[in-house]
């Protein structure tokens, strides 16, 4: 979810852009995205609190990362983001959390992503559009990743990749916190560059 004033106006002006550069009206993104059309109005008035699942369905009806959503200008060459000064864009009953730390620019942006999963709990994403891949490196704990019904079992030192465009969940198992370093690998296109 987004918690500061400042980054729902980012959000909000980012929104409006990406969807005047489409050329879609408020009723098509929120027919495309499944996003109500006051969600939307809201949003782009910098009112309400949108949490990952609506920023990730607007993020691939437009064709973009969640991150393009979320950043203000490119601060330089170099960027370098410390997990304490990111707000976790999802966070479970458990304590269970997700924050993206940074997405790359260019013609086929990767976004960065630390997640926590505490035992037990899960989150389960909806597919992405076509052509998204992810890449999920377990770097402590265990966790169970589920991929269009099926379960894989993972534990630290492994990492896994699948095409994003079918449900997936992610899980976490055993009896303490699973940390992961995800990557949302976007198709290159002309509205994903930076």
């Amino acid at each position: 979810m987004v918690e500061t004033a400042a980054a729902l106006r980012t959000v909000a002006h980012n929104v409006r852009a990406a969807r005047t550069r489409a050329g879609l009206s408020l009723e098509e993104l929120s027919r495309r995205s499944q996003v109500s059309k006051g969600a939307l109005v809201a949003l782009e008035k910098a009112q309400g609190n949108p949490n990952l699942v609506t920023l990730v369905r607007l993020a691939d009806t437009l064709g973009i990362s969640v991150s393009d959503l979320m950043q203000g200008p490119p601060e330089g060459r170099v960027r370098i983001v410390a997990a304490d000064t990111v707000a976790p864009l999802w966070t479970g009953e458990r304590g269970s959390e997700a924050r993206l730390m940074l997405t790359t620019s260019g013609p086929a942006p990767v976004e960065v992503w630390r997640w926590q999963l505490e035992p037990d709990e899960e989150y389960p994403s909806h597919p992405h559009q076509a052509g998204v891949v992810e890449t999920v490196s377990v770097t402590a704990g265990r966790m169970t990743l589920i991929v269009d019904g099926t379960e894989h079992a993972m534990e630290a030192g492994q990492t896994a990749t699948f095409d994003g465009d079918t449900p997936h969940t992610y899980r976490g198992s055993g009896t303490e916190t699973c940390s992961l370093i995800m990557t949302v690998h976007l198709p290159p296109g002309p509205a994903s560059t930076t």
